[in-house]
């Protein structure tokens, strides 16, 4: 059997319509605001731009609406080196974000409608079996309805391939995906939901690192922002500290960022703490650009960054 090789990714693509104001209005309350962006987004779709963009071999699945926002997507993974295995379907809108930034700190919240990414299911995963099966990495995120997110899994899984799991947005998931996961991927938010407590202190992120991976995943990597990652696995557990590349500017999409670089050095054979660095030099310049799959480095600028650091 050839060797495995490329990257296949599941997610949704949403433009992302980012507003910056110095705080979220009240209900019934106007704001004036000082910027505004428009541009490609989704998880599934930022970390497939982030991931061909650092030098990963990328198919991403997906569905669009025939729409401006569709072209939009279309255009930025052409852009991007992106292969689309993307539907484009009538008579539905593509996704579509509201993200609110905030102008001092750069934070973000956000609101994400699907729209046809919706639609995802079963039958797409099963339409892509083979790029699937033939992959070094299948990737999936919890924007899409969770069951094609895992019988994606479940199928990479069967066929070999190293699984990576973005448990995002936060929510329940039933206990078989962690089976499924050689690496579970949630932020700090994400995780403290996943086991039900805060994640603030280094001994709750290791509290965390270890129930994740008592019920069943391979390898945890917990993101912290600033504080830089965690990473614990049966042989090994470690803090991986964040990179600076400028001042921040914008959040949104660090942590697809952090993936589509991780993802990409995975599976170009890197060890997983290298990986992590690589994951983290790639979202630490993509923070100082405003926007989300627009920000995301190329493959010349992370490697400088990592020269640097």
């Amino acid at each position: 059997m050839s060797e495995k090789s490329g990257i296949v990714i599941l997610g949704i693509f949403a433009a992302d319509t980012a507003y910056k104001a110095k705080r979220l209005p009240h209900i019934a309350e106007t704001l004036m605001g000082s910027g505004f962006s428009l541009g490609p987004g989704g998880k599934g779709s930022n970390q497939a731009i982030a991931a061909a963009m650092a030098g990963g071999k990328v198919t991403f699945i997906s569905r669009v609406g025939n729409d401006p926002f569709g072209v939009m997507a279309l255009a930025a993974y052409s852009q991007a080196g992106v292969k689309a295995n993307v539907m484009k379907m009538d008579g539905v809108s593509s996704g579509a974000a509201f993200i609110f930034v905030d102008e001092v700190s750069g934070d973000n919240a956000i609101i994400v409608v699907p729209g046809a990414a919706g639609l995802i299911g079963i039958e797409d995963v099963d339409a892509n079996r083979v790029e699937i099966e033939s992959a070094a990495i299948f990737m999936t995120q919890l924007e899409q309805p969770l069951e094609a997110a895992v019988h994606g899994l479940a199928m990479a899984k069967r066929a070999g391939v190293k699984t990576i799991f973005n448990p995002a947005p936060a929510r329940a998931i039933p206990d078989e995906i962690y089976r499924l996961c050689d690496f579970i991927v949630p932020n700090e938010v994400e995780a403290a939901e996943l086991v039900g407590h805060p994640i603030t202190t280094d001994e709750q992120v290791r509290a965390a690192g270890r129930t994740l991976l008592d019920r069943g995943a391979q390898a945890v990597i917990i993101t912290l922002g600033a504080r830089g990652a965690f990473y614990h696995s049966a042989g090994q557990s470690e803090f991986v500290p964040a990179f600076s590349a400028g001042n921040v500017i914008d959040t949104t999409g660090a942590g697809d960022a952090f993936l589509g670089g991780f993802a990409t050095a995975i599976s170009e054979g890197q060890t997983p703490i290298e990986a992590i660095r690589f994951g983290s030099a790639t979202a630490a310049i993509a923070v100082t650009r405003p926007g989300t799959a627009p920000a995301m480095p190329s493959r010349a600028e992370i490697s400088a960054l990592l020269r640097r650091s």
